[in-house]
């Protein structure tokens, strides 16, 4: 998260926001906030929002996921949003949104479906 800018900014039992800028850096070929940016930060909000639940000793891995893209996203800043839909002591279901940031406008321009697998007991896994 560090590479993109990324910070955090709601976290809560459940839900976590991931906040970054635009940059040019983060950009494709006509200046929108590249799919694998999002798909990135999204995969991310899901994962630490399924981390508030898990065991203290837990890590998490993310095992699948599905991107819709259903807008360019353009924008001043960004904001994904991880929402845990389904709790589980090795399974855990998420649902993703991103959203758009120019001024007071907000724009949902992608949604994600990820399923988190929490891990322990591996030392090269780690918290």
């Amino acid at each position: 998260m560090q590479t993109l800018g990324a910070r955090l900014g709601l976290v809560a039992p459940g839900a976590v926001d991931i906040e970054l800028d635009w940059a040019v850096g983060l950009t494709q070929q006509h200046g929108f906030l590249h799919a694998g940016m999002v798909a990135t930060a999204l995969d991310s909000a899901c994962g630490y929002a399924g981390l508030t639940l898990m065991a203290e000793d837990a890590a998490v891995l993310t095992i699948e996921f599905k991107i819709n893209l259903l807008a360019p996203a353009r924008g001043e800043r960004f904001r994904m949003e991880g929402r845990v839909l389904k709790p589980g002591r090795t399974i855990t279901v998420c649902e993703g949104r991103a959203f758009a940031l120019d001024g007071s406008q907000e724009k949902l321009v992608a949604t994600m479906g990820c399923t988190l697998m929490a891990v322990t007991g591996r030392e090269n896994i780690r918290h």
